[in-house]
């Protein structure tokens, strides 16, 4: 099963630089100021690992990454979703997609995540056998997820699209005079990714909690974000069915020449956002603002945040890619096992820095650079392997 390559270089490039971002995100809970651990049952911890070392601009990091780029990484996947299902049909596609994602999805939900939160394990509770460990981890901890989750939701959004494509096959392709009128007129792009966002997200918030997770044992997932993700999936799909590389996201669009006013605007909104948190807060406190006057506010900017995040990374890459990089194309080649295998070194690292005499920001750099090239190494080394190259 030949994996045809993808011809979008700013989208590899881009789909990597969100894998290496994952990878930070990870390599900073350790490090944050709300960082806690549970020793009785660490999967109630913020994290497998926590160290007394702790910097609030991790925080900040941490936070800016939450508030878009797993949006962004399924609005990605889906982009080439229909050309997929054009080329090869919709059984070979399923078929494809259990072999890319679901048998490592439970790889990774096992073999991987069993090496990755042992020390977890030995912080919460000691050395003891092999056979303590595992039944801990299956019993106690009810089989912790870890970043494996996004592959088996994505997993089931490719499934559930292939089924609603193949009843409602549109008859004709859309072209670049379809998305003509829409695509010189970046405000309505902008209103009208905010309004999309906000519907799949403001009301699930309020009425599940912005945190909310649901599953049974590894097919766990954030439920409030369920609509989010697979709405932003199929927003990837339409882009892709509607050509976005040459309308909406080509080089002269409009939207793609004015990246640098949405990176700015990306950071003022997240500014806002970070600010508005703690001042809510206290006029909520005071009563002086209505509870849910204040989480609608709150909602409101934070949608504003994941809308210019994505619009900004997006307009930012497709303007700024233009040549092959050498490093950056094995990166791109590697980014999907990268993501698969970086979770036990994150962890491992972690634990074994945390009686090093180093900062929290020297802890985190060592932490994502080991991290990020051991994955990339081991991703090489796998892939020289026929049946990994054949399906990854």
């Amino acid at each position: 099963m030949h994996q045809v390559p993808s011809r979008t270089l700013w989208i590899d490039y881009l789909r990597s630089f969100l894998t290496v971002l994952v990878v930070a995100h990870h390599s900073s809970l350790a490090y944050t100021t709300f960082a806690s651990f549970d020793k009785v049952a660490y999967i109630r911890s913020t994290h497998p690992v926590v160290d007394m070392q702790r910097w609030i601009g991790l925080d900040i990091f941490e936070n800016f990454n939450d508030v878009f780029f797993m949006s962004l990484m399924f609005l990605i996947a889906g982009l080439f979703v229909v050309r997929s299902i054009q080329r090869k049909g919709p059984g070979a596609f399923a078929r494809d997609r259990f072999y890319r994602l679901f048998i490592p999805f439970i790889i990774g939900g096992t073999i991987l995540n069993l090496v990755a939160h042992y020390p977890a394990h030995l912080l919460a509770h000691g050395r003891g056998s092999l056979y303590a460990y595992v039944e801990d981890f299956f019993i106690l901890e009810q089989w912790p997820v870890g970043p494996p989750w996004f592959i088996w939701v994505l997993f089931t959004f490719n499934i559930l699209f292939a089924l609603i494509y193949t009843i409602f096959r549109p008859k004709r392709n859309l072209n670049a005079s379809t998305t003509h009128t829409r695509v010189h007129k970046p405000v309505m792009v902008i209103c009208y990714w905010f309004l999309f966002t906000f519907a799949l997200y403001v009301p699930f918030a309020f009425w599940l909690g912005p945190y909310k997770w649901i599953g049974f044992g590894p097919f766990d997932f954030q439920i409030s974000r369920a609509a989010l993700y697979f709405g932003y999936f199929l927003l990837g799909a339409w882009l892709g069915y509607a050509n976005f590389n040459e309308t909406i996201f080509s080089t002269s669009s409009p939207l793609v020449r004015r990246w640098p006013l949405w990176l700015l605007v990306c950071v003022l909104a997240y500014t806002s956002l970070t600010l508005a948190s703690p001042y809510l807060t206290n006029l909520v406190k005071r009563g002086a603002l209505p509870e849910l006057d204040g989480y609608l506010i709150y909602y409101t900017i934070y949608v504003l945040s994941c809308t210019f995040s994505c619009i900004a990374f997006i307009t930012t890459f497709r303007a700024l890619v233009k040549n092959h990089q050498k490093a950056w194309d094995s990166l791109s080649d590697h980014a999907y096992l990268i993501y698969l295998l970086h979770y036990p070194f994150v962890l491992w690292m972690q634990y074994w820095l945390l009686d090093a005499p180093l900062s929290a920001v020297a802890k985190f750099t060592v932490t994502v650079l080991i991290s990020v090239t051991g994955a990339w190494a081991l991703a090489i080394l796998l892939r020289k392997i026929p049946i990994i190259k054949e399906y990854l």
